[in-house]
């Protein structure tokens, strides 16, 4: 039922009553004019043929490639296209590409055109140049019609091609393009009538193509809504479909690809880590192991036998191994942070009570270096954020405070609130920040004043670590430099 619905529907039986008649009567005038002219323009098709063969042919040869594989597929394509014989041979007539299993039929002509020229009454020239000759042949045998080129190429090869003039692949496609040069004609002088009939089949045509052309924008909202049921209406239908298959399919590539370039970054940063991870190990600790080996080395030796020198080289070896030891760890603790191995767990806490402790369990270092600090903040203030990972911010601010405090030595910690952040400051009276330096203040192992932080055994890491923690909880943190000081700060969540 359907099927017979489609018929009665369909294009094709709406312009075949129209067109019958007219397509007829072309027809029959185009068949009386291929019937007349036909040969004429095959053979001229033909001359053509040959030469570009030739020309070809002669270039490969120039370039030295006739027995590449390329080549191989170029002969085997304009012999069977063109529905010719080729035969190259070299000047002791060893053949060099053949299209035929048993050429020597072809050898024996070729070389009988080249020796003895052109005679007999069976060849009729049609076209003579330099390096080759086109010609019009008959087998008598066979009582075929051939028109053949034979000639040399460049580097000194003969060849001769030859194609039968009724050869039906050619001739069928000879005869389809003058067909459609003639059918032409006729297709205007019915134009009139078809435009009528074509001005509704173009309408839902036009329509698909608006479709189609959306969906090379990517835009793949708009739907055809033709309710016809014929053949249009049924690719109608298929674009919807392919509209909805290829949105799906292109977000599916996305979301792949995305991925795939996100876990490529991720590889290069891990690799580029783990060498600059080796890289800077290796460089801070050359230090303080020349040192312990130094050391070590003037206690087997005996260099001073009293117990207040060996005293002094056991501390200085014990102070150097402790500050490896730290430096080892803080190494190990960023690389899991900046490789995102280490996780953050998200906890609201009273970040007061937090900065309070940390200050006490200070409180030696502070009398040692005579620094005193503020902290004025009595009320509970919480916060969302890793707790133990804001603890490790503070205190490596805390730490740089302690040791870079100068002048009144003061260090003044503040707790600033707004609506939905709150910023912790750590100041500490002292030496501005260079401008040039500030920038690279979160690099690893970058350090300002290099003799003053081996004196205290700094490594450069800590503020490496907390631009680590930051990031990994999506937070901003940074540095201003004052007249008298410099104050370090971050921020976390306070709802």
């Amino acid at each position: 039922m359907n099927g017979a619905m489609a018929m009665k529907h369909s294009i094709r039986t709406q312009f075949a009553l129209i067109f019958t008649v007219l397509m007829a009567g072309t027809i029959i005038i185009c068949w009386f004019v291929n019937n007349t002219f036909l040969e004429r323009v095959y053979l001229q098709n033909k001359e053509t043929v040959l030469c570009d063969s030739y020309q070809s042919i002669n270039e490969v040869a120039n370039d030295g490639t006739m027995n590449s594989e390329q080549f191989d597929l170029a002969f085997d394509q304009i012999c069977s296209r063109n529905n010719m014989d080729v035969l190259i041979i070299d000047s002791s007539t060893k053949e060099i590409k053949s299209s035929l299993p048993d050429a020597q039929g072809m050898s024996k002509r070729l070389l009988d055109y080249v020796l003895l020229g052109i005679n007999g009454g069976n060849i009729k020239v049609l076209r003579q140049e330099e390096k080759y000759y086109i010609q019009m042949t008959k087998d008598i045998f066979m009582d075929t019609d051939y028109i053949e080129l034979w000639g040399t190429l460049d580097n000194g090869n003969m060849v001769i091609m030859r194609s039968a003039m009724d050869g039906i692949r050619e001739s069928a496609k000879i005869s389809n393009r003058f067909l459609a040069c003639i059918g032409v004609i006729a297709v205007l002088l019915s134009a009139i009538i078809a435009s009528f009939v074509a001005k509704r089949v173009t309408k839902p045509i036009m329509e698909l193509s608006q479709i189609s052309e959306r969906m090379t924008n990517l835009d793949f909202e708009a739907k055809y809504q033709g309710g016809d049921k014929n053949e249009i209406a049924l690719l109608g239908q298929h674009i919807n479909q392919m509209s909805v298959t290829l949105q799906k399919t292109i977000s599916e590539l996305k979301t792949a690809n995305n991925e795939l370039k996100s876990d490529l970054e991720r590889s290069n940063e891990i690799d580029d880590m783990r060498k600059e991870f080796i890289s800077n190990v290796s460089h801070e600790l050359k230090t303080p192991i020349a040192l312990v080996q130094g050391y070590a080395e003037g206690l087997k030796e005996s260099i001073h036998d009293d117990e207040e020198s060996k005293d002094f080289y056991c501390d200085v070896i014990i102070d150097e191994a402790n500050k490896m030891n730290l430096m080892v760890r803080n190494l190990l603790e960023l690389n899991q942070l900046e490789s995102g191995a280490d996780s953050v767990t998200m906890e609201r806490f009273d970040i007061s009570e937090l900065i309070k402790n940390c200050i006490q369990s200070v409180d030696i270092l502070l009398k040692q270096n005579s620094v005193k600090v503020t902290f004025k903040e009595s009320q509970p203030v919480y916060v969302w954020a890793d707790e133990y990972k804001i603890e490790q911010v503070f205190r490596n601010y805390l730490s740089n405070a302690i040791h870079y405090a100068e002048g009144e030595k003061c260090i003044d910690v503040k707790i600033l609130k707004t609506e939905n952040v709150v910023r912790v400051s750590v100041f500490n009276t002292g030496q501005p920040i260079p401008e040039e330096a500030i920038e690279h203040l979160w690099t690893k192992f970058y350090k300002v004043d290099k003799a003053r932080t081996r004196t205290y055994g700094g490594s450069g890491i800590g503020l490496s670590i907390v631009k680590a923690v930051m990031d990994s909880m999506n937070q901003k943190y940074g540095v201003e430099n004052y007249e008298n000081g410099v104050a370090f700060w971050f921020e976390v969540d306070g709802k």
